[in-house]
């Protein structure tokens, strides 16, 4: 039995090829990870979280955090700050500069974003949250769309009442994690209350939270009745996801798992696009996170294993020593290569 919708989803003059959506993730989902995905079948992808202050855009960070050269249709951003004025602004700023969606942040969990009143705070003060949506939304002509939590705590689950303030202001879609912000990524996603709000709104939903597998992302949609998963820690190390989750959903059945020779073409195109974005020295240091998580979900090594393994690609120094290495683990006689007794990498 097939999810798969009778009619695509729409937000603003762009469909969703499928229903599988990147989510956006500080220092995950830089313009490399974002190309691998949408090649390796994300319907579509979201930038890094971008700051509303345009007086800090020169930094290198947010310069590259706004890069999207190359990268097909929609290009999507997403800003994030507790001022409606600087917002409204950050979001004409980003439309001249080839935003064609603008994505408010109101779903982050980290400290240093709270803090600043921004992210999940954000959801504590509903008119000011209503002032936010009017504001950007008015501020340009391209699609907006939010990206909220629950709400702010367990006694502050709030997040059908922003929703319906959303879509009065013109929010063309709402993507929902299912925690509230105290939670941060502890326990487990709760599901009641994005069905919810997709039984009250007319606008596309989509879900968000704890979606690690072909069959929960399938669970997921069939209980919460949501247009589409949008995938995040799911993702790391394991770019193939949003091709098996699709599949699943079309056939009902998985689909095979990359061989080693797929996996090691994967990770080496990974590694080089993010030498090429970065630059040798620094594209060294954000490959060892990468390739972390990508050792996390491979089933062939044991947790000892892993631990090794990370500890030699983390001391690896260039670019020519991390493909070597790459090339190595994904041998089928990577133990014997890497890890046995006097082995070059040992």
């Amino acid at each position: 039995m097939t999810l798969i919708p009778e009619s695509p989803t729409a937000i603003g003059p762009y469909t969703l090829p499928n229903q599988v959506i990147l989510a956006p993730m500080a220092g995950v989902t830089d313009r490399p990870f974002r190309q691998l995905c949408r090649r390796l079948g994300a319907g579509w992808v979201v930038g890094e979280m971008v700051t509303a202050d345009p007086s800090l855009w020169h930094t290198r960070k947010s310069q590259l955090r706004m890069d999207h050269q190359g990268e097909p249709d929609p290009r999507v951003v997403q800003i994030a700050g507790g001022d409606a004025e600087m917002l409204a602004q950050a979001a004409r700023l980003n439309a001249e500069l080839g935003a064609q969606i603008i994505d408010i942040n109101m779903g982050c969990p980290a400290k240093k974003v709270c803090n600043k009143a921004a992210g999940s705070a954000l959801l504590r003060d509903e008119a000011l949250v209503a002032e936010i949506l009017e504001a950007v939304v008015k501020a340009v002509d391209v699609p907006v769309t939010l990206k909220i939590r629950t709400g702010w705590c367990a006694d502050s689950n709030n997040g059908v009442r922003i929703a319906k303030l959303a879509e009065a202001a013109g929010i063309q879609a709402l993507a929902v994690h299912g925690r509230h912000r105290e939670q941060r990524y502890t326990g487990w996603a709760e599901y009641d209350t994005i069905a919810d709000i997709k039984s009250r709104l007319s606008i596309p939903v989509i879900a968000n939270g704890d979606i690690t597998s072909p069959e929960k992302a399938a669970e997921v949609l069939r209980y919460t009745r949501a247009d589409a998963v949008m995938i995040g820690r799911g993702a790391q190390g394991n770019p193939w996801i949003f091709e098996q989750i699709t599949h699943y959903l079309q056939h009902g059945e998985r689909l095979a798992l990359p061989s080693l020779d797929e996996r090691r073409l994967v990770l080496v195109e990974h590694v080089a696009a993010l030498h090429a974005f970065y630059g040798d020295t620094m594209g060294v240091r954000i490959a060892r996170k990468h390739i972390g998580w990508y050792l996390e979900s491979d089933q062939r090594f044991c947790d000892d294993k892993r631990r090794r393994l990370k500890q030699q690609f983390n001391a690896l120094a260039s670019p020519e020593t991390q493909f070597n290495w790459i090339n190595d683990a994904m041998a089928f006689d990577a133990d014997k290569r890497l890890l046995a007794k006097g082995s070059h990498a040992a």
